[in-house]
This record gives structure tokens, C-alpha cells and sequence, in this order.
């Protein structure tokens, strides 16, 4: 009886590592270096230098286990593209984004860390993240972004009616520090037809809730979109916020120009700021490109973006290299 239970647990893992064998799997390395050369002002000091644009190096893979179900992950790190080091001048981690997911006719599964897809949905996708997709100097200072990115489990609808997707996504609040022990919730919605894509947001954190709007319009060479923020905290009260951004392409160029504005927090005075962005692309390839570009942050007296103290305006112009990998 032992003889036979021995070989038929053999057959067994033999025929589990035979489906394990026809599984079909994928791992690629992915990411991106983004280096500028800027003079930078942040009230009164100047700098010149070389600073780094949110490079990183990553890894995604995915295994189909068969009856159009799949598993994933993705594992990505910020790293220092001007000096070699690693987030935060320390080693490479994964708090960037570090995810396993479930994938298949229901939609996805996201167990992690990962960004807040209304802030992608809103702020960083198409036309809105140019002209360095919403990263380093050059991005928009002025969006709010109050949802945490670590101990998050998110659920992506397949594609609906017409194009409509949705997303849900809660963080845990894990008894960490300034949560208020609550957890964080964000849904958004996005629709695309044709030419015009249209997104609606939602972020309820602690004592914050935060709505966003959406909207991006091609026809032709020329792209616009536009998003509103409106955002209601205990703290410091409410405030409504928005930007527009426009990109012409020509060839291998592109031309872009932005203009965002924060209004005051009602429970501040003279908090309110003003964001110019202007940009210029030239795509040496799919995945390299040139560029240069110029912003400029006006603060009033009691506000802080893109500098941390109060009353401190912003500006740099930048000529960077950007190379996906």
C-alpha cells in the first residue's frame, strides 16, 4: 500500500510540474533615465546643475494560468540618474510601485503599492503629464495628492459600457502614524471614444475628501486637456484648484504649454498659487527624445508648492535627455 501511495504521488508531481512546464511566463526589465541640465531658483538662491527627472529601473512579468486567467507583478525602484545613488541618497528600493495582481475576464486583482489612479487618471496620463509625464521639476506642483500609495488592495473593472472603466482602490491604514487609524479609499471612472476621453475622480483620506475632473480632446496635430480639483479638510478648509494644458506636434516635435492655479484655502489667507509650464520635445526615437522646458511657480504669502516654505517662488529652465528602456 506504501509502494502505491509513494508512486502515485510521483504521478501526481509529475504531472503538476508537466502543467507547471506549459504555463506560459514572462519577466522584462523596464524603465527609464531622466537627466537635466537646469538653473533652478527657489526664492532667492539660485542653482546650476544636473539633477535627476524620476529615473528607475523596474521588473513586470506574467504567467498565463490558463481559462484567460493570469498573475502578475511589477517591482519598480527611483534611483539618482545624476549621481548613481538610490532613493533618497540611500539603496534602491521598491516603494515606487511593488505589486501582485490577478488578471482576467472579471478585471484585475492589485494587491501593493502602487500609484493613485485618480492622480494618473487626472494629472499624469496624455496631454496632462507633458511635458516630462508629470515628473521632476517640471511637473505640476499644484495637484493635491492625498491618497497613500503603500498597503493597497485594488480592483479594475474589464471595459464596460462604451468604454467605461472603473477602479476602487483601499489603503490600509495599519496603525501608522498621522492616519487617524482610517483607511484611505480612491475610485475613479474613465471613458475614451475616439477623440475625447473623459475621467471623474474621488479620494476620501483621513479627514480629506478630494473630487476631481477630467477631460482631453485630439483632433489633428493639436491635443488639449483640462482638469478641476476641488478638496474639503478639516485642517485648513477647502480649496478648488485646475489645470489646462495644450500640445501641437509637428513631425518629430512637439510644443506644449501649461497653465495651472490653486486657489486659497479657506481657512488661510493668501494661500493661493499660479504655475506656468512650457515645454519642447524632440523625439530622436520611440524611446528617446530631447527636450527642454521652462516653469515658473508664484506663491502668495502663506504658500509653499514646489518649495516647502512660505511665500518662496519657483522657477527653473531645464534641457534634459530622457531614454525608456
Amino acid at each position: 500500500m506504501r509502494v502505491l501511495i509513494n508512486r502515485m504521488t510521483l504521478a501526481g508531481l509529475a504531472a503538476a510540474g508537466s502543467s507547471g512546464a506549459m504555463a506560459q511566463s514572462s519577466v522584462e526589465i523596464f524603465g527609464r533615465i531622466n537627466t537635466t541640465l537646469e538653473r533652478q531658483k527657489t526664492g532667492d538662491v539660485t542653482t546650476t546643475g544636473l539633477f535627476n527627472n524620476r529615473s528607475s529601473i523596474g521588473f513586470r512579468g506574467s504567467e498565463d494560468l490558463g481559462g484567460g486567467l493570469r498573475a502578475g507583478f511589477v517591482l519598480e525602484a527611483d534611483f539618482n540618474s545624476d549621481d548613481g545613488s538610490g532613493r533618497g541618497g540611500t539603496g534602491i528600493d521598491f516603494r515606487r510601485q511593488s505589486e501582485v495582481n490577478l488578471s482576467g475576464h472579471f478585471g484585475s486583482l492589485r494587491l501593493g503599492s502602487m500609484p493613485s489612479e485618480s492622480y494618473i487618471a487626472m494629472a499624469a496620463q496624455g496631454v496632462m503629464g507633458q511635458p516630462n509625464h508629470d515628473l521632476g521639476s517640471l511637473s505640476d506642483a499644484l495637484y493635491y495628492y492625498p491618497m497613500p500609495d503603500a498597503n493597497k488592495v485594488s480592483y479594475r473593472t474589464p471595459v464596460l459600457w462604451g468604454g467605461l472603466t472603473v477602479e476602487g482602490a483601499s489603503a490600509f491604514h495599519e496603525n501608522g502614524e498621522n492616519s487617524g487609524n482610517k483607511n484611505g479609499y480612491d475610485l475613479t471612472a474613465k471613458w475614451a471614444k475616439g477623440p475625447l476621453s473623459l475621467a471623474t475622480g474621488v479620494t476620501k483620506v483621513h479627514d480629506s475628501t478630494t473630487l476631481g475632473l477630467h477631460a482631453q480632446y485630439t483632433f489633428d496635430a493639436f491635443r488639449i486637456g483640462a482638469y478641476y480639483q476641488r478638496t474639503d479638510e478639516d485642517l485648513r478648509g477647502k480649496r478648488n484648484a485646475g489645470r489646462v494644458t495644450a500640445l501641437y506636434s509637428l513631425g518629430l516635435s512637439d510644443l506644449i504649454a501649461g497653465f495651472g492655479w490653486a486657489g486659497n484655502w479657506s481657512g488661510v489667507g493668501s494661500s493661493s498659487a499660479r504655475q506656468l509650464i512650457l515645454g519642447y520635445n524632440y523625439h530622436l526615437s520611440l524611446r528617446t527624445k530631447v527636450y527642454a522646458g521652462y516653469t515658473r511657480v508664484d506663491n502668495k504669502a502663506n504658500a509653499r508648492y514646489a518649495t516647502g516654505t512660505d511665500g518662496a517662488d519657483f522657477s527653473t529652465f531645464a534641457l534634459g535627455i530622457r531614454h525608456h528602456f
